[in-house]
């Protein structure tokens, strides 16, 4: 965890992000600021579909796209909408720890035992939907992907700021990390 960076004062955020919508975002989920009033989203926030994160921060001032362990790649589509009709300029890729996509493939007896019991389905078809999608959506670790993911996004979208950041969830706040 040396590669992340508690956000606690303004004097914490990279210089990269000062005065941008992620120095905002910052702002105001870690720092308690002010909310301002918008109109339209400034920004597209990709986090993880986690029950337990939850943002501080002002009524549309993003778009947000929740998908498990943060992987934007089967949400291409709507990023792109973000960008081109939605006006957003900058992306804030957020992780957390003790993210569920990681180690996966631990999960695969809970996963379909649980798809039969609450989903009515087939031990043979959760097998098979568990084979077929566990890989697309694993993680190994949840920095190294979000960097992983924040660096194919800068080479799609080259003109959008592009942040990975990882949420922490026993005291809510944003870090940044530290990029080599």
């Amino acid at each position: 965890m040396e590669a992340l960076i508690p956000v606690r004062q303004a004097e914490d955020i990279f210089p990269q992000y000062r005065d941008t919508p992620i120095a905002r975002l910052l702002e105001y989920n870690n720092l308690n600021y002010p909310f301002q009033t918008y109109t339209r989203a400034e920004m597209l926030i990709g986090m993880c579909m986690d029950h337990r994160k939850h943002l501080r921060i002002p009524d549309n001032f993003s778009y947000i796209i929740r998908s498990g362990g943060a992987n934007l790649r089967n949400s291409e589509f709507k990023v792109s909408y973000a960008i081109a009709v939605g006006g957003a300029r900058a992306i804030a890729l957020i992780g957390h720890n003790n993210c569920g996509m990681v180690n996966l493939a631990a999960r695969k007896e809970m996963f379909v035992d649980n798809l039969v019991t609450n989903g009515g389905w087939t031990h043979d078809h959760a097998e098979a939907h568990f084979n077929s999608f566990a890989p697309l959506f694993e993680i190994v670790d949840e920095i190294d992907f979000v960097l992983s993911e924040a660096h194919r996004l800068r080479r799609r979208y080259p003109k959008i700021l592009v942040c990975p950041m990882l949420y922490t969830v026993e005291d809510n706040l944003l870090n940044l990390i530290k990029e080599e």
